[in-house]
């Protein structure tokens, strides 16, 4: 049985991520932590996510309990991952990270923190979209020399990074295979008179509307014929079930920064 421990409890992923650990035979929820000063510390973990009282109460971030969490899951806000790093590692706990939207200074804290414990990070943790992401890399091997690719992706109306992360990471994933440099490449959008499309660039569309929980298309397009690959998310569980997939997978295994790829056997 792994323990989870859930940051950012009372956000979105958060309470999903406790629903999950209720549904989940493999996991129990260690504890579940919220910023200081929150008014929901001290309430059932349970009552917070929407479904049984889980006889765990609500924690102040900065008084998380050490002893029971295997593997910590963080899908809160960029501002707040370099404490919670800085907690793992201090602790010495396994760490699954879904915050997306990082700069390039919180990705290199990932990677300083990777070489003390073992730390699972994805912008995207559905089991889908990383066979997308695998299919994309096929797709573009075959006919990415030829074709305009263009990704759009649709999120719900709260979202605040663009473009989403799997966006970002379905074009990275191209311009790998394809040898390109997508901080090159990559065009965000269209207005006015653009003149003729490089071939060689990479486009995002981003739509944020209600409460689409994640869309995600990779065009592939020719003279005459294209590839289009989609995923469509229904339900956030789906991405609470991976992260705890890949919480599970983690647990024992030494320092170093792992993929949700490598989780599931796709690299």
């Amino acid at each position: 049985m792994t323990k989870i421990g859930v940051l950012g409890a009372n956000g979105r992923m958060g309470r999903v991520l406790i629903d999950a650990c209720y549904r989940h035979t493999d996991v129990a929820l260690g504890f579940a932590s919220v910023r200081s000063g929150s008014s929901l510390i001290g309430i059932d973990a349970g009552e917070l996510a929407g479904v049984a009282k889980q006889y765990i109460t609500v924690c102040d971030t900065q008084q998380q309990p050490t002893g029971i969490a295997d593997v910590i899951i963080d899908f809160t806000l960029p501002q707040a991952l370099q404490s919670n790093i800085k907690w793992c590692v201090e602790n010495k706990k396994a760490m699954v990270i879904g915050t997306t939207g990082l700069s390039a200074v919180e990705l290199s804290i990932i990677d300083q923190a990777a070489k003390l414990i073992p730390i699972v990070f994805a912008a995207n943790y559905s089991v889908g979209v990383n066979l997308l992401l695998s299919l994309v890399r096929q797709t573009s091997a075959v006919m990415g020399k030829d074709a305009d690719i263009e990704i759009v992706e649709a999120h719900h109306r709260f979202k605040k990074d663009a473009p989403s992360g799997t966006a970002v990471a379905i074009g990275e994933v191209i311009a790998d295979e394809l040898g390109r440099d997508l901080s090159k490449c990559a065009v965000y959008g269209r207005q006015g008179d653009t003149g003729e499309r490089d071939q060689q660039s990479i486009g995002f569309c981003t739509i944020r509307a209600g409460d689409i929980v994640g869309e995600h298309t990779a065009i592939f397009a020719t003279i005459g014929e294209r590839i289009e690959l989609t995923h469509k998310a229904s339900s956030r569980l789906t991405f609470a079930n991976g992260a705890l997939t890949a919480a599970i997978w983690l647990k024992d295994k030494p320092a170093g920064l792992y993929s949700m790829q490598q989780v599931l056997n796709l690299q």
